[in-house]
């Protein structure tokens, strides 16, 4: 008996690590594709709405004491300021629910060297997005951005009305994070800046091309 107990003892110590590391691991996640999206298209609520979106999701995943913020851009319409994507989403360096970096900063993350494919932009649970060649394909995510994180001059709605739309009105630019397009081309492999949604900004409009109107989450802290 009291060998068996010697046992039992040690294989509770030797799993009381593993559990921690798990542990630590998720709560030092600092990326994520959010793993649903309003269930209103690209209407989100503005940028307000988003980040709150992304901090509930991070919340509910065990996920605590970050600051979220999506990682949209907004257009200076109507006498409006811009708002950049890139400037919204802190320093780096981020990581996803896995541990694996996916940029170090923020010249890397829209450099050629960083480290975002489908198999590294995980939700928030860690699990992969369904891309191309998956039913549903839901590799669009919705950025608003140019392929440097920036917002879009002039009037052209490229953000859905800055993220308050959901109907068969305006557009959004949204990003492969496959990284997988019907082409070798650059906009084909973007992460950010693939092509803009078509039909409008409504929930079946995002779904028609190949998406679920998901956004990237960063911890700006």
């Amino acid at each position: 008996m009291e060998r068996l107990s010697l046992i039992a003892a040690i294989g509770l110590v030797t799993l009381a690590p593993i559990g921690a590391a798990q542990a630590q691991s998720v709560q030092e996640t600092t990326f994520f594709v959010t793993s649903v999206g309003s269930g209103k298209g690209a209407d989100l609520g503005g940028l307000e709405g988003a980040d709150r979106h992304c901090q509930t999701l991070a919340e509910a995943a065990g996920i605590r004491g970050k600051m979220w913020r999506a990682y949209l851009s907004t257009q200076g319409t109507g006498g409006g300021t811009a708002t950049n994507a890139k400037d919204r989403i802190g320093r780096g360096p981020w990581q996803n629910a896995k541990g694996a970096v996916v940029a170090k900063d923020v010249a890397d993350l829209h450099g050629a060297s960083n480290n975002l494919t489908k198999q590294t932009a995980l939700t928030e649970k860690g699990e992969i997005v369904k891309g191309g060649g998956d039913q549903p394909n839901q590799h669009d995510i919705l950025t608003g951005s140019q392929p440097d994180g920036t917002a879009f001059a002039g009037n052209q709605d490229m953000t859905c009305g800055n993220w308050t739309k959901s109907g068969t009105e305006g557009a959004a630019m949204m990003g492969h994070h496959d990284r997988r397009g019907l082409d070798e081309s650059p906009p084909a492999k973007s992460w950010n800046s693939s092509h803009a949604s078509r039909g409008g900004c409504s929930q079946d409009a995002l779904r028609g091309t190949g998406g679920a109107g998901l956004f990237y989450c960063f911890a700006a802290n």
